[in-house]
């Protein structure tokens, strides 16, 4: 991999193929556009400060999502320590309760590990492997974590259909 030498062509070409694919992830699991990018832009820097001692670049898929994931997590943590609530945020808020509910805010009720594992395998389209990877867990518990996901999706769209 050129870009893992310093090159800044290759760089150039790693990110624009990749950017578009981190940054849906990480909205996904914030939600919030404005995070989005903060935590994108602190996983091209967590990505390029650790390139060159990525030993396999056929992981770089799942490793990028491993930091993008991480970072998603940090992100949200630091939200929720910092708990300041903006005059945007109530608006937005009340937007969006004014909108129908649709899986996209059913996916926002589900907790941060099933969400991801979700985001990955059915939006990113990673395979059990690469998932594992990713997020550094055992194949089974992807696999229990998606059956959990599905199965608590499930019960909140039939909740939301019978309203």
């Amino acid at each position: 991999m050129d870009a893992q030498d310093g090159d800044a062509e290759a760089m150039e070409k790693l990110v624009s193929r990749w950017q578009r694919r981190l940054w849906r992830h990480a909205f996904r699991l914030t939600a919030d556009t404005q995070g989005t990018w903060d935590v994108t832009q602190q996983s091209w820097l967590g990505i390029i400060k650790g390139l060159r001692k990525l030993h396999d670049p056929a992981s770089f898929k799942a490793w990028a999502y491993r930091i993008t994931t991480n970072k998603c997590i940090d992100w949200i943590k630091k939200k929720k320590a910092d708990k300041q609530i903006s005059i945007e945020e109530i608006q937005e808020h009340q937007h969006k309760e004014k909108k129908d509910t649709g899986v996209k805010e059913l996916l926002e009720k589900l907790d941060m590990r099933k969400k991801a594992v979700l985001s990955l395998y059915y939006f990113e389209q990673l395979s059990i492997p690469e998932i594992s990877a990713a997020l550094n867990i055992p194949h089974g518990t992807v696999k229990s974590r998606l059956h959990n996901a599905r199965k608590e999706l499930k019960k909140l769209w039939q909740e939301y259909i019978e309203k």
